[in-house]
């Protein structure tokens, strides 16, 4: 296939892909011409469809053009019709396989299954070219092609972009916040002075703020949830040990007690010291002479 062919035929899958809502696998009903055309001139239909479409595809065959192969006694295009999916058509009695596909494809003018038809009668594609969203492919000598998007399928796909372009701004309604009361459609009561019924909150009820609650006197008793608090705070696990641990523990406190208390004759020892030394760096030479006059004048009176 060309590469001018192949774009233009991608372009063309996106335009049903975006506007008509089409998806990956793409269904693709096939005819019993079609079918007879391929196997004559030995082209393998499944990559011609893949090549074609450009991506995952599901070749199907309604039990009509089933039918219509039997009558031909073409053992070869049975064959390979059987390897497609089955389409049921719904019909108890064999009709025309372009009346069947155009009953499965159109329905009230629309292709609401998202079909892409392969077929080689040109009644049945001029027919489907007024239907909006039917892609159609068909075999041009030993060449599949896809046929270019019809009138219908353009209009509709130009329609829907200006749609989408302009539908917000012609809209009075488009933007409005809409209260979830009028969503429900008053299902929630209003109050008795015609006011909205306040929400209820979802799940358990808060607490009061503890920044906005009063403090607590000391001999205010606390009220029970504060006491049950505290119990469970207060409760602590013991851990029990072993009777070769208690003895070494026991041991271990006699030791630290002992030398706590040489240690604090230690420092009291200290303490005294600096005592004594401070008073006597703040006696003055003043002071010291005091002292001895006060010696000479008791050592004369006696």
């Amino acid at each position: 296939m060309r590469q001018k062919r192949a774009k233009s035929y991608k372009k063309q899958m996106n335009v049903y892909h975006y506007t008509f809502k089409f998806r990956e696998p793409y269904q693709i009903i096939v005819d019993d011409e079609i079918v007879t055309t391929c196997q004559k001139s030995s082209y393998d239909i499944n990559k011609g469809l893949t090549r074609t479409i450009q991506a995952e595809n599901k070749p199907m065959i309604t039990q009509c053009c089933i039918q219509a192969l039997y009558n031909a006694k073409n053992q070869d295009a049975i064959n390979l019709a059987k390897t497609f999916e089955r389409r049921r058509c719904n019909h108890r009695e064999a009709i025309a396989p372009a009346d069947c596909i155009q009953s499965v494809v159109d329905i009230n003018g629309e292709n609401r299954h998202r079909y892409v038809v392969a077929t080689q009668d040109l009644d049945l594609r001029r027919k489907l070219r007024q239907v909006p969203g039917v892609p159609l492919v068909y075999m041009n000598r030993s060449v599949m092609v896809m046929e270019p998007l019809s009138d219908a399928s353009a209009k509709y796909s130009e329609e829907w972009e200006n749609k989408k372009l302009t539908g917000g701004l012609n809209d009075l309604k488009a933007g409005k916040i809409v209260e979830k009361s009028e969503e429900d459609g008053g299902e929630e009561g209003d109050g008795e002075d015609g006011a909205p019924a306040k929400k209820k909150r979802k799940g358990p009820p808060k607490g009061p703020n503890p920044l906005s609650v009063k403090k607590k006197k000391k001999g205010e008793p606390a009220t029970g949830g504060s006491k049950e608090d505290g119990e469970k705070k207060n409760k602590r696990r013991r851990k029990h040990k072993k009777s070769g641990e208690k003895q070494g523990n026991g041991e271990e406190e006699c030791e630290n007690s002992g030398n706590d208390g040489e240690d604090r004759d230690d420092r009291h020892n200290e303490n005294e010291e600096r005592k004594v030394d401070a008073k006597e760096i703040m006696e003055t030479p003043s002071t010291r002479e005091n002292s001895v006059d006060n010696q000479h004048i008791t050592d004369d009176e006696e």
